[in-house]
């Protein structure tokens, strides 16, 4: 029986890759009702710690496909690279434990919530920081879309979040892809970000435009802000999807009418894992 069990467990990590299997487990946010989060926590196998961590914050879609009942496939591809580095992952759902689904639609978003993820992520920063596999001071944050809004609020030098946890190392880095709410509309003519910070977006996004968050990115920069913003010429939404074909959401056309179009642009794709992966590189392990 032991035998056997090793052989399963063998065959089921030489099919993950360098990720060993998901664990799951469960943290509570920062938020007002220390709401029980679910996680998914990916060990590099290369080292048993201990290793620096990078918190996910997923999309409007979710963590977890509706379709396939599985991660979604461009977060497990996104922790392989980061695990190969030798750097964990901690997928955070912000959806699920509050009862929600996609919040991509107008009839699904929700604002309460969507305010609610910076909360997730600290929640999430806590919780690796009592691990004692984990490196406290080099935990990094990655999000997307509505992920990546959540991000830029979470790393805000008003986030109270950040004030009160004086106490603990502060996350140490963090990156956001084609992120939610990246303008002065919604982050305010004084955003800035305290940690160093990487941006990507894609030029033709209109879903997440790229120009109004090159405002907000300059003026912080102008004032002392530690921020790397990159927008790829003819790239869409989610243009780091891998196999994504090019699509344009008619469900989820916006209160002013826009058709979001998104799809897997594979040189800017490229180039971005280029970016992210010397960006943690520096800001992680070194």
């Amino acid at each position: 029986m032991r035998a056997l069990l090793a052989f399963c467990f063998f065959l089921l990590a030489a099919t993950l890759g360098p990720a060993v299997a998901q664990e799951s487990v469960h943290f509570a946010s920062l938020d007002s009702d220390k709401t029980q989060l679910d996680g998914y926590l990916f060990r590099p196998r290369a080292t048993t710690g201990p290793f620096p961590a990078v918190v996910f914050l997923h999309g409007c879609g979710g963590l977890i496909s509706g379709i396939s009942h599985k991660i979604m496939s461009r977060e497990m591809d996104w922790a392989d690279k980061l695990n190969r580095m030798g750097i964990g992952v901690l997928m955070v759902d912000s959806f699920a434990p509050r009862g929600s689904g996609e919040m991509c639609s107008r009839s699904g978003f929700k604002e309460w919530l969507y305010r609610r993820r910076p909360a997730d992520a600290y929640g999430a920063l806590a919780y690796l920081q009592g691990l004692p596999f984990i490196r406290r001071d080099r935990i990094g944050l990655l999000g997307w879309s509505n992920g990546g809004g959540a991000t830029l609020f979470a790393v805000a030098k008003t986030n109270p979040l950040r004030s009160t946890r004086l106490a603990d190392p502060d996350f140490a880095a963090a990156a956001a892809f084609y992120p939610a709410s990246c303008n002065v509309e919604r982050l305010g003519a004084d955003w800035a970000s305290s940690i160093p910070l990487l941006i990507l977006a894609g030029e033709l996004d209109v879903w997440t435009p790229a120009a109004p968050c090159r405002q907000v990115v300059d003026s912080a920069v102008a004032h002392g802000a530690s921020i790397d913003f990159h927008a790829y010429p003819g790239a869409y939404h989610d243009f780091d999807w891998p196999g994504a074909k090019r699509r344009e959401l008619t469900a989820y056309t916006t209160r002013a009418g826009v058709v979001p179009i998104t799809g897997e642009d594979p040189a800017a794709h490229a180039d971005a894992v280029q970016r992210v992966e010397a960006f943690f590189s520096r800001h992680l392990l070194h």
